[in-house]
């Protein structure tokens, strides 16, 4: 049995539940609604964590409670405890560099300005997790980016997101089992 890590990025607190910036929270919340899951705070991981069995995985989902921008003690803790290798950790956030609505998958490569996984790179020390990325849209302008991210979306925004989220969450069986050009190729002629 494969063990695994889903961590979903966003900022813990009321304030922030529904801002774009908490889609990963977001794709985690609708992932254990369907599999009837419950999440416990867990201070050893700095989070909220919920554990999905199937018959070839064990899938642990962390919701980091360190903030955004320091998503990475907790992931790192969980990935140190239970011996998981960075290739078997995805990491769900938002990208401003996709429409709302859009879903991609990636394997490695850079944060691309993305705080939350610049500081999973640090502290797990690798880049080559996969990602779930959930498109956003982009303000338009640079200097409007942090409060577009901590706002809520439009109500056809937020539709979009979580269309892109039960169409991500369609494909995460392929993706753990290893066929991630599948998933890929389903996903993303969505």
């Amino acid at each position: 049995m494969a063990n695994w890590i889903i961590a979903g990025l966003g900022n813990p607190g009321s304030q922030y539940e529904n801002t774009r910036h908490n889609v990963g929270f977001w794709w985690l919340d609708q992932l254990a609604h369907d599999n009837g899951l419950s999440f416990k705070t867990d201070s050893r991981f700095h989070g909220q964590l919920a554990q999905l069995t199937t018959t070839q995985h064990k899938i642990w989902l962390i919701k980091p409670l360190t903030f955004m921008n320091r998503s990475g003690s907790a992931v790192a803790a969980l990935a140190n405890f239970y011996k998981i290798p960075a290739e078997n950790i995805v990491v769900v956030h938002d990208e401003l560099d996709l429409p709302a609505g859009a879903a991609r998958l990636k394997k490695a490569g850079g944060h691309g300005g993305h705080n939350g996984l610049r500081d999973i790179m640090l502290h797990c020390g690798s880049k080559d997790f996969l990602r779930c990325r959930l498109g956003i849209d982009h303000p338009g302008n640079s200097k409007q980016v942090a409060d577009y991210v901590l706002s809520k979306p439009s109500v056809d925004d937020r539709q979009a997101i979580m269309t892109a989220i039960d169409n991500s969450i369609r494909v995460l069986p392929d993706l753990l089992d290893g066929n991630l050009d599948k998933a890929m190729n389903w996903l993303h002629s969505q």
